[in-house]
């Protein structure tokens, strides 16, 4: 019975897969607009003269891309470009194909957003834990205010706010990029540390954030576990209160919070892309904003894609793995 669910859970991701492909391609072309025109235009533009030929130019273009091609046919070319994990090359870095600028921003948005998506989501949980624990120290009730009020603040906000304290009026962590200006990546130490440097004033602004929201739904987890028949039993049992704790309570609680942790982590690739934006941070969400700003199709249909496939697999596998997280779910009939 657990094999057939997990592959009509499989065929469900399949065909959400298909139907965002599908959306991916057809939303873009709705809008009517030429993107290889435009951006040949602006090019020219920028040299202070229109540039002649651009209608030939634009033909030309357009059969390398193969947007001169019928819908229907342009439709199954995406299709077995996108089975392929092929989206074309990029109209704004011919002749750079998409799926090399995402390989290139890809690891960024993973190592930022991933790191800090893990550590919000530890400290947290832990703290609104011993937020609701009665039994802890009487000092933590002043976490929660500040907790709180960090989380009402959004991203962006907030990094601007770090950004004006800790790189101008205390210049202590660069303002701007994944590394220093001329510096060659290489897996080196100096250039680990640079990296790291770099990432620090984004990262804070991000944890600072989610942490708080981490906590809020911890706390009220353990509010409701702490109230249930078993910890009841289990402290009239006279367990030590951190095993009560630990294995009574925590254990318990944590379950919403790791379903909400997973469908976080499908998010990290969208996540976040303003703070990629203002920090200059080599990532998805600065790469899918350029896209956005000079019209290329295909750059952003591989983006959009990319983010909707690690959503959807996340949850599968969400799906999959909660019977081994809980063995109170059984996907069998009774």
């Amino acid at each position: 019975m657990q094999a057939a669910y997990i592959a009509r859970r499989f065929g469900v991701f399949l065909l959400i897969v298909w139907l965002a492909a599908s959306l991916n391609f057809f939303l873009p072309r709705l809008s009517g607009q030429d993107p290889v025109r435009t951006k040949l235009l602006q090019q020219a533009a920028l040299g202070g003269y229109v540039q002649g030929g651009i209608d030939e130019m634009t033909k030309e273009y357009e059969r390398r891309f193969g947007l001169d091609k019928p819908l229907w046919r342009q439709y199954l070319s995406y299709l077995d470009g996108v089975a392929h994990l092929d989206f074309n090359y990029s109209i704004a870095n011919y002749p750079r194909r998409v799926s090399e600028l995402i390989a290139d921003a890809l690891p960024w948005t993973l190592a930022l957003l991933g790191t800090t998506t893990l550590l919000s989501f530890a400290i947290g949980s832990f703290l609104g834990a011993l937020l609701a624990w009665p039994g802890a120290p009487r000092w933590m009730r002043w976490l929660m205010p500040p907790l709180w009020a960090l989380h009402a603040i959004p991203f962006f906000l907030l990094g601007l706010i770090l950004t004006y304290l800790l790189a101008f009026q205390i210049p202590l962590l660069p303002i701007f990029g994944g590394y220093s200006a001329g510096a060659f990546p290489a897996l080196s130490w100096r250039f680990a540390t640079d990296v790291l440097q770099h990432a620090l004033l984004p990262a804070l602004s991000i944890i600072l954030v989610a942490t708080g929201g981490w906590a809020l739904g911890m706390r009220g987890m353990m509010v409701t576990t702490m109230g249930e028949d078993y910890v009841t039993f289990a402290e009239a049992k006279g367990l030590k209160a951190p095993t009560v704790f630990l294995r009574y309570c925590l254990r318990n609680a944590i379950l919403p919070q790791v379903t909400a942790l997973a469908l976080a982590l499908g998010q990290i690739l969208s996540g976040a892309v303003l703070v990629e934006v203002i920090f200059g941070y080599p990532g998805i969400g600065t790469l899918l904003f350029q896209a956005i700003r000079e019209n290329d199709h295909f750059v952003i249909q591989g983006v959009v894609f990319t983010v909707i496939v690690a959503l959807g697999f996340t949850t599968f596998v969400l799906d999959v793995i909660y019977p081994w997280l809980d063995p109170r779910i059984s996907y069998r009939r009774a």
